[in-house]
């Protein structure tokens, strides 16, 4: 349940006029009041011989009891109250007494013999109710409304609990503002899916994606169409900027403009300012340590960095200081939002799903050091330069690859974020999990199908030979990889790194760590991307060709060469 108190406003009977009309689109039904400050104010929706202005003037007499001088220019106190979808349609006698609780809790009518305001609550539509009142009580003084917001949030989470309600997560104050009713109608108007002030924040979150400079984000503001306005102090020093999309325009036809900070709180100019400063105080010359490197980055090659970087952040999250770990969680956005604005069109939805979901998890009251994040934010900056991917063949690979690793360091933030108390950001991580997962799904399907048709081919000594190399590094884990599908992409993986040199056992042992194996579908999956990862394979498994164990420098640790032929032999 979502109580959202509007600024207040000048003029009671346009609001009524409006809450008991057919809406912009006809949506309203049966406008009716449930619940006033009195019980017996009039109906005009129900009553014929009540008007709106009946109800208006009762609703206004303290405020016209006053000398006009003493009037607040601004009197009317507005706040629409709705049940989430999942829950069952309330009845009127419900929302005439979550009504009450919410004016109670607000101060507007407290209750317990004080003093209170005059109200009215409508309900126009199955899922929600408007409350309406004015902003002077009735022994003529200001109402105790101090944040009346938090307050009406902090009743509906009892109410919830009351009513057996989907309870909603409690917020902390660090969430993006949330489209006002206007311009959600607005946006309907005008055939958008989302609000103009959605749109422009999923933009420059786009644009400071691996950014590195003022100049570049702007450039990249501008190259997306945005209209852009800068404050410039008088000593010529950069404050702030505004945006606005071209088309959305008020009724003087002017842009109308949002400054960044009103998008998102981490979208101000300083905030933005923050991640560059942390870029910075790390030296400026790449470090292989960080998975850097110099030179143009292909799509692929860009995915492979990101898997590799989400890979370590994975073990920050889990084991560090929690301002690093806000810094990584803060980048692992920016991260989403570089793959999902570079990504093939099968898997660019469920993507921006992802990366519109964790916007809020990437935000919370732990305050981020930057720097020691530079290793996500130049997967970001890679994956931006390295262009948009096929979505096949090792682009698509290993996009799969680098989905599979954020899955895990999306995973970490839930489990930190729940650990911290910060239960919106938890939902919120756990939401762009699930879309991570599908965009897995799709982004796999064909390279693992391509590896599983692989290891069907193998022949029954090999086959054998992985089974035993499996038992023996992972023995708590082989009988439930044995019985998954991917097994036999497994199997083909191990013979690719054997054939390059590599030990499998070590190698098996290595990636597996038992770290967030629980929350995989398929375990063998997992391992499929971790091997080719660390043993710096092909993503796309017909880069590879099929290897045989002859087919192996012998290595350290390794089968002797002369066992490879007394094995094949047999």
């Amino acid at each position: 349940m979502i109580p959202s108190v509007n600024s207040s406003g000048s003029r009671t009977i346009g609001l009524l006029a409006y809450l008991y009309g057919p809406g912009k689109h006809e949506e309203h039904t049966d406008p009716h009041l449930v619940a006033s400050f009195d019980g017996m104010s009039p109906d005009p929706g129900r009553d014929p011989n009540a008007t709106l202005k009946d109800l208006q003037q009762l609703v206004d007499q303290p405020v016209m009891a006053l000398a006009e001088h003493a009037r607040p220019a601004k009197h009317v106190w507005h706040t629409s109250v709705r049940a989430d979808p999942r829950d069952r349609i309330l009845s009127d006698e419900e929302w005439a007494d979550i009504a009450r609780r919410i004016v109670a809790a607000t101060g507007i009518d407290p209750g317990d013999g004080q003093s209170g305001c005059r109200w009215a609550a409508v309900r126009h539509a199955d899922d929600h109710i408007h409350i309406v009142a004015t902003l002077v009580t009735e022994d003529g003084h200001r109402p105790d409304d101090y944040r009346s917001g938090a307050r009406a949030q902090a009743e509906a989470r009892l109410i919830e609990k009351e009513l057996g309600l989907h309870e909603v997560a409690p917020g902390d104050g660090t969430a993006a503002q949330r489209p006002t009713s206007a311009e959600r109608h607005k946006a309907e108007r005008q055939g958008r899916e989302r609000t103009a002030r959605e749109e422009l924040r999923e933009a420059v979150r786009r644009a400071v994606a691996g950014a590195t400079s003022e100049e570049e984000f702007f450039d990249r503001l501008a190259g997306d169409g945005l209209l852009i306005r800068k404050r410039v102090a008088p000593s010529g020093d950069l404050l702030g900027y505004k945006v606005a999309l071209p088309d959305d325009r008020n009724k003087n036809g002017e842009p109308v403009f949002y400054p960044g900070a009103r998008l998102a709180p981490d979208l101000s100019l300083p905030r933005i300012r923050e991640r560059w400063s942390g870029d910075a105080q790390e030296n400026p010359a790449p470090r292989q340590e960080d998975g850097v490197r110099t030179g143009p980055v292909t799509p692929a090659a860009a995915r492979r960095r990101t898997a590799s970087a989400a890979w370590r952040a994975v073990l920050v999250v889990e084991n560090g200081d929690d301002a690093i770990v806000a810094a990584h969680i803060a980048a692992a956005g920016e991260v989403l939002d570089a793959l999902a604005n570079t990504s093939a069109a099968h898997t660019r939805r469920e993507l921006r799903d992802a990366a519109t979901a964790f916007e809020r998890a990437s935000r919370s009251h732990e305050r981020a050091v930057r720097g020691h994040d530079r290793a996500l934010r130049q997967a970001a900056r890679d994956l931006v330069h390295g262009g948009a991917a096929l979505g096949r063949g090792e682009d698509g690979a290993s996009t799969a690859m680098a989905i599979d690793m954020l899955f895990f360091l999306i995973t970490a933030a839930v489990h930190w974020h729940a650990k911290k108390g910060h239960a919106q950001q938890a939902a919120a991580a756990r939401r762009a999990a699930e879309h991570l997962r599908a965009a897995y799904q799709t982004a796999a399907a064909q390279p693992l199908g391509v590896l599983y048709q692989r290891g069907r081919r193998l022949n029954r000594p090999m086959l054998q030979r992985q089974t035993v190399v499996l038992r023996e590094a992972l023995p708590g884990l082989a009988q439930q990889i044995l019985a998954e599908p991917g097994w036999y992409a497994l199997a083909a993986t191990i013979a690719d790194a054997e054939a390059v040199g590599h030990d499998p056992a070590a190698l098996l042992s290595d990636v597996v760590e038992s770290r967030e194996l629980d929350t995989a579908d398929s375990v063998s999956d997992v391992l499929v991307w971790r091997l080719r990862r660390l043993a710096d394979l092909p993503a796309d498994p017909a880069d590879a060709p099929l290897a045989t164990p002859a087919s192996r420098a012998p290595s350290a640790g390794t089968v002797p060469e002369s066992d490879h032929v007394r094995y094949r032999r047999r």
